[in-house]
């Protein structure tokens, strides 16, 4: 039976026994980490579990289960999983909706199998597409909910609701009556521990202290406010914290206390159903959404597969269902404070979930010795950093379409939720885009081709149903009696909406307003049939009626497009090449070999238009006169173009050796030029280099259109009937412009 190709890896086990050496390569990183993150997920799983409306003791069932199995099957390094804030709004109107835990408990189980088959089919891709304005104004919303929600903690104020967080809070309001009751609220013991505990973690990084590398500076200021608690208790019992300024885990009598099991009698209930979605929907979307900004803070850079995690999840929401947990995702909070703890490995996540359990089994008079006010300092720092004023600079600089859509998710994570926030800064970025690509479909020029002029619309690489309207508008709104090419050479994908619109057009432009429509480029999967061939057939006939004079303007405003650096594409099909390429060309070129920039693009010609020929310096030999005489006798070429350039290596190569006075096989291309009389009375090694090479290709250009009317008597013939015609150009390396001479009139 052929293996799902997302499950390989979890019943692959060549890919477990690499994972489990990987996860111990660094423990002397991982196991402080680890530690840290208990610390913190701790009170976090307990706050959660009381804003969700289920058993405190769900909330730490939740943190086990997210740490060790879905740590464990994750292929993230960075990422924590446990109870989150952004879908406990959602478990409260669950349970009550629902009126029961344990049938709340059934639709988690059933909301993690649908976790599993979003991986399954792939629906991590949606994390691709989340533009980073959005992660980083969901991280820096959620750390100005952390900033907010931990100032009662680090002052000691004591609310009457409960010492733990509380993410459904309203945190303006709570934030205003803080400062206003706060000289009459707070503890001064818990200000002292806060002020010591932010000054550790600020500077550490700027002292000696750096060195114990063993020890991170969260788990020192958690060890210092026990510590400085208990010697609080001692010898100053006024600063003594007790009560509902210190972390309380209730204690496991039996294993009926411990878990709670689901109702699986409410799958007949619609309502279970509809729950169950909901949840595997938010969960699914909140995870993506954490692990992408994960990535983003990972310090190694890594990149968690999103279909994978989306299976871990379902596994893991599945087990909290079945033993009494609540819905479980990936938490932006933890695993940034693992981030910045310093964990190497999924290990760190590992250990996190065990100690939960050891904790809720055996240390829960040890942890409930630790101050909040210590892990409020830990969550302000992790809170400044994923919201610093630096971020916002930097959104800033990228401009409104990046700047609005990250100020909107984080003022709106803030006052609502993290769901809404995003979904409301999403789509405000839908908006921008849409905005784009209603100007940036499509380039549109005139071309003066000679003696006709045809509008050529130049679709880009993608043309999607949001550039619809746009090039609805702008094709009705070509002029009347009017030759209209639409190329879609570069154009990898088309929506049909799109193809529909140009085949209306086509049909009728040409009835209603004499307008001919030819349209090249097309796929065959959305060819339009049977096209207009005016184009390629009066391409033909116009080239056989040029006149060399024509050529010369159209290559001067072609020269003009280059330096305003206003191109379009020149990608052609396989079969439209080949056939572009039989056609005559309209020139031939004369260059130096040190001329390196594409003389396609800087003469703005499509590809088969001109024939290329090589010269040192510009200079004719018999046999590059005789290539120009085929090109034109034989390939129809109606135009020689003596092309020289600036900065040219090889003239001042050869004028070097010349005034070192060093033999050299190059002294034939300038010494025609030193020798005339523009040369002879000029002093050349006080002159610069530059300006000399320069005044050489010049002058070899110019006597080249002498010589080849003076030593060919083919090209002598067509200038007098004016078949051929024979012009100069020098390019200025400096401003990207040409500029051209007239017709040698021999």
């Amino acid at each position: 039976m052929k293996k799902i190709p997302v499950l390989k890896d979890f019943v692959n086990r060549q890919q477990f026994q690499d994972d489990y050496r990987s996860m111990f390569s660094r423990l002397d990183k991982d196991i402080p980490a680890g530690i840290v993150v208990f610390l913190v997920a701790l009170p976090l799983c307990l706050g959660i579990a009381l804003a969700s409306g289920a058993p405190l003791m769900s909330g730490l069932i939740s943190g086990i289960i997210g740490g060790v199995i879905i740590g464990y099957l994750s292929k993230s390094g960075t990422s924590v999983s446990g109870p989150a804030a952004s879908v406990a709004a959602l478990v409260l109107l669950a349970i009550e909706d629902l009126n029961s835990f344990q049938l709340f408990l059934g639709a988690l189980v059933l909301a993690g199998f649908i976790q599993v088959i979003l991986g399954i089919v792939k629906a991590g891709i949606l994390a691709d597409y989340m533009p980073t304005s959005i992660i980083k104004g969901l991280l820096a919303g959620i750390g100005v909910i952390l900033i907010l929600s931990q100032l009662p903690y680090t002052i000691g104020y004591e609310i009457d609701k409960s010492k733990l967080l509380n993410y459904s809070e309203d945190y303006i309001n709570n934030t205003y009556n803080l400062i206003l009751n706060f000289f009459n609220a707070f503890t001064i013991g818990a200000v002292v521990i806060s002020v010591l505990s932010l000054g550790i973690l600020i500077y550490w990084d700027k002292t000696p202290l750096k060195n114990f590398k063993l020890i991170p500076p969260a788990l020192v200021v958690v060890i210092l406010g026990v510590l400085l608690n208990q010697l609080f208790k001692i010898v100053m019992p006024f600063l003594y914290l007790d009560g509902i300024h210190l972390v309380n885990i209730p204690k496991v009598d039996s294993i009926r206390t411990f878990f709670t099991f689901p109702d699986f009698s409410g799958y007949n209930n619609p309502k279970v159903w509809t729950t169950a979605l909901t949840i595997a929907i938010i969960a699914s979307i909140s995870t993506l959404l954490n692990i992408e900004a994960t990535d983003n803070i990972d310090k190694l850079k890594r990149r968690t597969p999103p279909n994978r995690e989306l299976i871990a999840q379902g596994i893991g929401n599945t087990l909290s269902g079945l033993l009494g947990g609540i819905a479980i995702t990936s938490v932006i909070v933890r695993s940034s404070v693992s981030i910045e703890a310093g964990a190497q490995t999924k290990l760190s996540t590992i250990i996190h979930g065990f100690l939960l359990l050891l904790s809720v089994l055996f240390l829960s008079s040890v942890i409930n010795l630790i101050p909040l006010a210590s892990l409020a300092a830990i969550l302000l720092v992790v809170g400044y950093k994923l919201a610093s004023i630096s971020v916002f600079k930097s959104l800033y600089k990228r401009g409104w379409n990046q700047f609005l859509p990250f100020v909107l998710t984080v003022i709106f994570i803030v006052l609502t939720d993290v769901l809404t926030g995003v979904l409301i800064g999403s789509a405000l970025s839908i908006f921008f885009l849409l905005r784009s690509n209603y100007y940036n479909p499509f380039y549109i020029e005139n071309i003066k081709y000679v003696q006709d002029e045809v509008i050529k619309l130049e679709l880009s690489n993608e043309v999607s149903f949001f550039n619809k309207a746009s090039i609805k508008n702008t094709l009705w709104s070509v002029p009347n009696n009017s030759k209209l090419l639409i190329d879609a050479s570069f154009t990898s994908y088309m929506d049909p909406d799109v193809v529909d619109i140009i085949k209306e057009f086509q049909k009728r432009a040409l009835v209603d307003h004499n307008i001919e429509v030819n349209v090249i480029g097309m796929k065959d999967s959305y060819l339009l049939g049977e096209e207009i061939d005016f184009y390629k057939k009066t391409k033909v006939e116009i080239k056989a009626k040029t006149t060399p004079l024509e050529v010369l303007e159209y290559l001067k405003e072609g020269s003009t497009t280059y330096a305003s650096r206003n191109l379009m594409s020149r990608k052609m099909q396989s079969k439209d090449l080949i056939e572009h390429l039989h056609e005559s060309p309209l020139a031939v070129v004369v260059t130096c070999v040190d001329l390196r920039e594409p003389l396609n693009m800087m003469l703005n010609t499509a590809i088969g238009d001109l024939v290329s020929l090589r010269s040192a310096a510009n200079f004719l030999d018999k046999q590059s006169i005789l290539n120009l005489e085929i090109s034109c006798r034989d390939q129809n070429a109606k135009l020689v173009l003596l092309f020289g350039n600036s900065n040219n290596t090889v003239v001042k190569e050869a004028l070097q050796k010349h005034l070192d006075k060093t033999t050299s096989n190059l002294n034939v291309l300038i010494e025609d030029a030193l020798n005339s009389e523009s040369f002879t009375n000029r002093d050349l090694k006080t002159e610069s280099l530059d300006k000399l090479a320069n005044d050489i290709v010049n002058f070899n250009i110019e006597k080249a259109k002498i010589d080849l009317v003076a030593k060919s008597s083919y090209f002598k013939e067509a200038l007098d009937n004016g078949s051929v015609g024979i012009a100069s150009a020098f390019f200025n390396r400096e401003d990207n412009l040409v500029v051209f001479s007239e017709l040698f009139e021999g």
